[in-house]
């Protein structure tokens, strides 16, 4: 039961995530992420012709001192690389995951455009816990 809910916030955008593993966690977080970035609208180059949309594959290999940071490291990894290569990744396969280490491909498309333009992936109010119904969760701010 991955989810995430865009919530309100004053300047930047502000995105609570929750999963019933870390798994869950770490792709709503990626999900939430690239709906915050990606823009839907027909794409089309300047010069009239049709855009050509690719598969971009990433791989991510993290280590941190907790999983809150951990996931701030691989959402900020992941930003970088849609900044890079102008991709939306949208999929993410683990091959090791755990409270402090993270092996994970992500596969993404390219895209013409961005819809908003993510800075930074921030520490503020990030704090990943199991809650009351023994899930993970936590609030991402994103700097626009």
């Amino acid at each position: 039961m991955k989810k995430y809910k865009i919530l309100p916030h004053t300047a930047d955008v502000r995105l609570k995530i929750e999963g019933t593993t870390l798994e869950e966690l770490f792709e709503a977080g990626l999900q939430g992420m690239n709906d915050i970035i990606k823009k839907e609208k027909v794409k089309v180059k300047n010069d009239g012709g049709e855009f050509k949309s690719v598969e971009v594959v990433k791989k991510i290999n993290l280590s941190a001192t907790d999983t809150t940071s951990l996931l701030i490291d691989f959402l900020s990894e992941a930003l970088t690389y849609s900044q890079e290569e102008r991709a939306v990744f949208t999929k993410v396969l683990f091959s090791d995951l755990d409270e402090k280490n993270i092996a994970a491909e992500i596969y993404g498309q390219t895209v013409d455009d961005f819809g908003e333009d993510i800075k930074a992936v921030t520490y503020h109010e990030a704090n990943v816990v199991k809650n009351n119904r023994g899930n993970w969760e936590t609030v991402i701010i994103f700097d626009i």
